[in-house]
């Protein structure tokens, strides 16, 4: 009786094994991605874990399983008579009704412009050995390592994703894996690289081949930058304020970090001009705000302006956010650095009258000395 149920017991494991795996080799890999997102924002970081490995691992044999596919169809002795161009052989798929190698075709078209292939069946399978990546896959990996501080094999995840980032599904998180690509590397304190990422958010390209930052990466925008500089140097944070506008808050945080790198290293004028820039988007949403509640709204003083914005929740938590008051204090402590005392001044004294300025209100009015502001 003992044997026939511990022979029981293990046929049903063993069935109820082999129905899990086969689940698992049948579940959409997107849908496993979905999955692993759920389980990592609860906490579950081993099903994340797993979750995504099964993600990564199906795409890899959804892909794998459409190139040999082709491999095959296209290792036929008639087919390979036809050549390289696609179109011949995509009337020879259709007249012989070769459903899987139109299939891999869909998928490529589906995927891809047509164009891009430029009548090839060789680039085709180079495309279908390319898909076989998953980066969003490769960048929630990251996460859960990030999540368990092994903040190593985390940006190993976050270059994979990065290396092919050219397959997301949503081509702008891109910059979300430089901006972790940037954090972590800085956590670590591995300050080189994290410049290097930061940088990339400041001065390269999106997916549509446009600079991220059009005030600061574009063929004219140096002597835009020296002309924004001067008036902030020479006139004073009002007339900057007034003058210029820039709402760009997808390069604020990389300007910022690279503006607290610059000055920790001692090289004030790049962190001014840096931490000009994110202290002007950071001013430019406020004033924004303040502009679609009161059409007549100017601007005129920064304490004027932040008396605008002191009711608004949600503007209190963008200048959390952002450091607001931390910016506004090595921004004065960098001009200063720079011999421009005038800007520093009226800065530090902003941050001396704030009352919510906390920490670096304080700091500028203790001793608003830059050669100690660390």
């Amino acid at each position: 009786m003992l044997k026939k149920f511990l022979f029981g017991l293990i046929l049903f494991i063993l069935v109820s094994g082999l129905s899990w795996a086969q689940q698992q080799i049948t579940q959409p890999w997107w849908y496993s991605l979905e999955q692993g997102k759920q389980y990592y924002r609860s906490g579950a970081y081993g099903d994340a874990l797993n979750a995504f490995d099964n993600a990564r691992r199906g795409r890899l044999a959804h892909f794998s399983r459409m190139e040999d596919d082709m491999i095959l169809f296209l290792s036929a002795p008639a087919v390979r008579r036809l050549g390289d161009s696609l179109e011949i052989i995509e009337k020879y798929i259709a007249l012989h009704n070769e459903t899987r190698a139109a299939s891999a075709m869909a998928e490529l078209y589906h995927r891809l412009p047509k164009e891009s292939l430029k009548d090839s069946a060789k680039r085709a399978l180079e495309e279908l050995d390319r898909l076989k990546s998953y980066p969003e896959a490769e960048y929630w990996l990251g996460e859960i390592y990030r999540a368990e501080g092994e903040l190593g094999l985390s940006v190993r995840q976050y270059e994979k994703a990065w290396k092919d980032r050219a397959l997301l599904e949503t081509p702008e998180f891109d910059v979300e894996i430089l901006y972790k690509l940037a954090e972590v590397n800085r956590i670590r304190n591995e300050l080189l690289d994290m410049e290097k990422w930061a940088r990339e958010i400041v001065e390269g390209r999106g997916p549509s081949g446009k600079p991220r930052d059009n005030l600061w990466a574009t063929d004219n925008s140096y002597q835009m930058r020296i002309a924004m500089t001067r008036i902030l140097e020479n006139d004073g944070v009002g007339r900057f304020l007034t003058l210029y506008r820039h709402d760009n808050t997808v390069t604020e945080k990389a300007h910022r970090l690279l503006g607290f790198y610059y000055y920790s290293s001692n090289r004030y004028s790049r962190a001014e001009e840096h931490l000009m820039f994110a202290f002007l988007i950071q001013n430019t949403v406020l004033i924004n705000d303040v502009l679609r509640r009161e059409y007549d709204y100017t601007f005129t003083t920064l304490e004027d302006l932040l008396g605008h914005v002191s009711s608004r929740r949600e503007l209190q938590a963008f200048l959390e956010e952002t450091e607001y008051y931390r910016t506004v204090y090595y921004l004065a402590s960098a001009l200063y650095a720079s011999g421009r005392t005038r800007p520093s001044r009226e800065l530090w004294n902003f941050l001396a009258g704030s009352a919510d300025a906390g920490e670096w209100g304080e700091r500028a009015r203790r001793n608003p000395n830059p050669n100690i502001a660390r």
